[in-house]
């Protein structure tokens, strides 16, 4: 495996821009804009080889997808309660569209994909309390859309309609903690993405270099619903709950931002 210094890991990038369309490695895979360019500069997956500087992390995107990036998963506090599958999921669930078919006829879906900036159509929203440092899930009934009436009718029948208690949240120190061991320094790069006659090509475009994770700009970044909180639990089984990145936001997120060209 090749090992780079910063300067010479950014002049391979600048020649790999140079080389214009160059063909996906892993077709069909998500990730494949960054093993491919992993592969071009011959080093292993998620693993960036700069001497004394382990706080540097590659990552890519494709320029002018609507897909949301995963940032990280991390379940909300309290921890032992286990909120998301022992509340949320039979207290605020619904029927899941595949019970009956795919699952069984019992089986209930919590799926929410919420930000701070405004409540979704079944009243839920991310609300960020900066004196007792929490980022927190709300629910307020009123603000759940006429379509749910009958979902409703469960929430108040299972629980009532009042405020989430114990209330779903992530303390700061947490929070950053997490943020600071994924969100790395990193070179960020994004390509574009064509195919012809069946073959996907790429052409790496944008290099960024992100320094310094800002903790204040990732807190309103949730607040601009840059950052979103992903909920994704059914009965069999909780996928997880993810903070996702909309497009071209990752360079919000840190204080020195330098572009490469």
């Amino acid at each position: 495996m090749k090992i780079y210094t910063k300067d010479q890991l950014i002049n391979e990038l600048l020649k790999i821009k140079s080389l214009g369309w160059v063909k996906n490695a892993r077709p069909g895979n998500a990730g494949g804009v960054g093993n491919t360019l992993e592969d071009l500069l011959g080093i292993k997956e998620n693993n960036l080889p700069i001497p004394n500087a382990s706080e540097w992390e590659l990552k890519c995107q494709r320029i002018n997808t609507s897909s949301l990036t995963t940032l990280f998963h991390i379940e909300p506090s309290p921890r032992a309660l286990k909120i998301v599958p022992q509340i949320l999921l039979p207290k605020y669930g619904w029927r899941h569209q595949e019970a009956g078919k795919k699952y069984p006829k019992t089986e209930m879906s919590f799926r929410q994909t919420i930000h701070g900036m405004k409540r979704s159509d079944r009243g839920f929203m991310v609300i960020i309390d900066r004196k007792e440092r929490k980022v927190m899930i709300s629910f307020e009934f009123s603000s759940v859309s006429s379509k749910h009436n009958d979902w409703l009718k469960t929430v108040k029948k299972n629980i009532g309609l009042h405020e989430l208690n114990p209330q779903p949240y992530w303390g700061f120190d947490d929070l950053f903690h997490k943020a600071g061991t994924k969100l790395l320094n990193c070179f960020y790069v994004q390509a574009e993405v064509k195919k012809e006659t069946g073959i996907e090509y790429l052409s790496y475009q944008k290099i960024t270099m992100l320094q310094k994770l800002s903790i204040d700009k990732f807190l309103k970044a949730i607040e601009k619903a840059y950052i979103l909180i992903d909920f994704d639990a059914r009965t069999g089984h909780n996928h997880g709950t993810k903070f996702r990145l909309r497009q071209d936001k990752l360079p919000y997120l840190y204080q020195q931002v330098t572009v490469i060209d």
